[in-house]
């Protein structure tokens, strides 16, 4: 088992048809067609949606997207047609609301990896591969990799994981072209990012992508290089060998895991609520990758 702790009541606004509450977002369609992603500050770990909020979470994550949507136009489109809050939306939707073309997606989540952590240090441990990449000997937790690679993964429901593939069953499912074509965009866009991030003393160890075609466009939607969706680490505290800090949820895993927390991950029961130390560093994480990346005071 596994999910919302408690799921949400999504918030009726007239003109607006509520279409699904994600982890983080919640999706509506206006009369037009478009959509309306609404960034709320919940958090995730483990598969589950926790009960306690992070406070501006939602804004950092839609603020931080609109940057980087920005440095990355020359590379590829995005949906973003406004920032503009629907007629009749509450004032606390603010700052964490995009109006967005509606995409036919693609089914695929697109990673990007420059440093070995994660699902791909536990594939590699197994096989020395990574989405059936083979990989050189002797790298270890955090090592940069030779060169960056796309590892692909099947998106997965609300509570599922999402599960790695190769490239080449994404061929089979979107057909060569266009997984040639997911492929050379993930590593162009996670290239830029890194050098973008490695000149501010970050390193971009992976990240996720999500595209849909506009037309027979392919063009880059949801959220971008935000701590939700990459790993950022602090450059002058990397260290392979070890688990890297980051700007991402680590804390919030690494309490949940504690003793103080009193939660057995092996079981089906939820997990308890955050204590506000957890909150305010967490919420302090975010925004200082915001400060980061983008040069801006968060206000």
């Amino acid at each position: 088992m596994s999910g919302f702790v408690e799921k949400p009541e999504a918030v009726q606004v007239p003109g607006l048809t509520h279409l699904h509450t994600g982890k983080v977002r919640d999706l509506y369609q206006n009369a037009a067609g478009d959509l309306i992603m609404v960034a709320s500050d919940r958090i995730s770990a483990y598969d589950w949606v926790l009960p306690t909020e992070i406070p501006d979470k939602g804004r950092v994550l839609t603020q931080l997207s609109l940057w980087w949507f920005e440095q990355l136009a020359d590379l590829a489109p995005n949906h973003v047609l406004s920032t503009d809050l629907p007629d009749g939306a509450p004032a606390d939707w603010a700052g964490r609301t995009l109006v967005c073309t509606s995409l036919a997606m693609v089914p695929v989540e697109c990673v990007a990896r420059g440093y070995l952590t994660g699902s791909g240090l536990a594939e590699y441990r197994q096989s020395r591969t990574v989405c059936g990449l083979a990989l050189p000997e002797g790298l270890v937790d955090g090592s940069e990799l030779p060169a960056p690679i796309f590892t692909p993964a099947a998106k997965a429901a609300v509570g599922e994981h999402d599960e790695n593939v190769s490239y080449e069953e994404v061929a089979r499912q979107v057909g060569a072209e266009v997984a040639a074509q997911l492929r050379q965009l993930t590593l162009a866009i996670y290239s830029r990012a890194r050098d973008i991030a490695r000149e501010r003393g970050l390193i971009l160890a992976d990240t996720k992508f999500e595209f849909g075609f506009n037309g027979e466009e392919l063009t880059l939607a949801d959220e971008v290089l935000t701590p939700d969706s990459s790993r950022f680490w602090p450059a002058d505290q990397w260290q392979p060998g070890r688990a890297q800090p980051s700007f991402d949820k680590q804390f919030v895993r690494d309490w949940l895991t504690s003793p103080a927390s009193g939660w057995d991950r092996a079981s089906e029961q939820p997990p308890s609520a955050l204590p506000p130390e957890v909150v305010d560093h967490t919420r302090a994480k975010y925004i200082e990758a915001y400060e980061r990346l983008t040069g801006l005071a968060w206000s």
